[in-house]
């Protein structure tokens, strides 16, 4: 609706989580640094956490980007079933394995093959299990079971669990679990720096010239997503989307609280 208006070639505030839009602030660069790092050296377990809204899927969706290029084998589960087998057929499933029986014990089986196969050939094997907090405790329970796929020296795999702030506190009370987790991280919403710099970086990718946000309609932003990147987003489509009805120029802090006023 309001792309030619702009002279953009494509939405720059899209809620979905699109690699190319990947804003690498300092907190970001930290957390995808952690997990590389983990799943490189073979760390076991890494947990990534925030909360809602604060781009985790988004950097699992980099990081993934990343193993893939340097030849890892990936597994990436974005809602993990509830039920400890159908957790392991999908892992399967994701490594393209089709043929998958009913028994825990043969899908073990089939997976340590699977793992051992891709060493033989140079190539680590990486679990994702985003969302893990729907997880309940016998599943909760199958995804630490994956660590004791272990050699004499090290770890066979790096499980990486992705999800929201309660889940610090379900590992703290998994003692097994919490002692296998060597690399952790927790995103925390942007400051008003990295608010301003995070809509400017979007805008550029959009195909913006120019910044069209006001410094006062970014301060108003802020205060009312308080640097949820998800919240921002939606706000700032918003606003892009009045400027055009209203033939504004730039979006200043009036646009911005006519959306605000909408919402409330």
């Amino acid at each position: 609706m309001y792309l030619s208006y702009w002279g953009l070639h494509r939405f720059p505030f899209n809620n979905v989580a699109d690699p190319s839009f990947f804003y690498l602030s300092d907190i970001h660069k930290e957390a995808l640094s952690r997990l590389l790092y983990a799943s490189k050296m073979m760390k076991g377990g890494a947990m990534l956490t925030g909360d809602i809204g604060c781009g985790k899927t988004l950097i699992s969706r980099v990081y993934m980007k990343r193993l893939y290029q340097d030849g890892f084998e990936v597994s990436l589960l974005t809602n993990p079933p509830t039920k400890p087998v159908e957790l392991l057929q999908e892992i399967l499933l994701q490594m393209n394995i089709k043929e998958l029986p009913s028994s825990k014990t043969k899908l073990l089986q089939i997976l340590n093959g699977k793992i051992i196969a891709n060493r033989q050939q140079h190539r680590e094997t990486v679990i994702i299990l985003d969302e893990v907090q729907i997880l309940n405790e016998k599943t909760f329970e199958e995804a630490r079971l994956l660590l004791n796929l272990q050699s004499n020296d090290r770890f066979l795999l790096t499980v990486v669990l992705i999800g929201q702030t309660e889940l610090k506190e379900r590992i703290k009370k998994m003692r097994q679990f919490d002692q296998r987790i060597a690399i952790r991280y927790h995103l925390y919403p942007f400051t008003l720096t990295d608010t301003n710099k995070y809509i400017m970086f979007r805008e550029r990718k959009a195909g913006f010239q120019r910044n069209v946000f006001s410094r006062k309609a970014v301060e108003k932003i802020y205060d009312y997503s308080r640097g949820v990147p998800r919240v921002i987003n939606s706000l700032c489509d918003l606003c892009l989307l009045i400027g055009y009805y209203n033939k504004s120029k730039i979006i200043d802090s009036g646009i911005v609280k006519s959306v605000l006023d909408e919402l409330d």
